[in-house]
C-alpha cells in the first residue's frame, strides 16, 4: 500500500494541537467547536487516503458517517449559537451549509 507507511506526527499529538487550538476554558475538551474540528482533521487525512486509495470503500463509508457526524454538530452549533457557528467555518474554512438553507 504506497503512501500509507507515512507518519508526520502521532494522531495524540495532533489532536492535543487541535483541542488546544479550539477549546473554549482549560478543561474543554467536548465542545461542538473542539469536536467539529477533530473531525475535519480525520475527514482531511481519510480524503487523502481515499485519493491514493480510490477502490477502498470500507474507508469511503467511514468518511461519510464522519461528514455525517460534523454536519449533526454544526447543525446543533448553528441552532445553539449563530455567532459561535460562524466563527468555527470561518476558522476551519468550510462551507456554510446550513445556514444558507432556505435561500434560493
Amino acid at each position: 500500500m504506497k503512501g500509507c507507511g507515512k507518519i508526520l506526527k502521532s494522531s495524540a499529538s495532533v489532536k492535543k494541537e487541535i483541542v488546544d487550538q479550539y477549546k473554549k476554558h482549560d478543561n474543554d475538551t467536548g465542545s461542538p467547536e473542539v469536536q467539529i474540528a477533530l473531525l475535519n482533521s480525520r475527514i482531511v487525512r481519510l480524503t487523502e487516503h481515499l485519493r491514493h486509495n480510490q477502490k477502498d470503500h470500507h474507508s469511503r463509508y467511514g468518511l461519510f458517517k464522519l461528514v455525517g457526524k460534523q454536519r449533526s454538530l454544526m447543525r446543533y452549533l448553528y441552532s445553539k449559537d449563530v455567532q459561535r457557528y460562524r466563527q468555527i467555518i470561518d476558522q476551519l474554512s468550510l462551507r456554510d451549509t446550513i445556514g444558507r438553507r432556505g435561500t434560493a
